[in-house]
């Protein structure tokens, strides 16, 4: 079953450039659409969860430097 292609917002890659990826993942797997979809997947989740990775461990830093910081409850 085909889905109908969504617009893509302004903010994300223009046709063009999607289309030039799209060539270049298509001439990286010879011509085998297959293999090139699977590659451009692979490495979309690799960034993915690179980013994911940077951003919690950004997150876990700054949480333990504000706990250093925090002014003693008078308690």
């Amino acid at each position: 079953m085909r889905h109908a292609a969504t617009p893509l917002p302004d903010a994300v890659l223009s046709r063009s450039a999607i289309d030039e990826i799209a060539g270049a993942y298509l001439e990286e797997a010879r011509g085998n659409a297959d293999a090139a979809l699977r590659r451009a997947i692979h490495d979309a989740l690799a960034q993915t969860l690179h980013a994911e990775r940077l951003v919690s461990h950004g997150f876990v830093r700054g949480e333990f430097a504000l706990r250093g910081n925090r002014p003693k409850s008078k308690g």
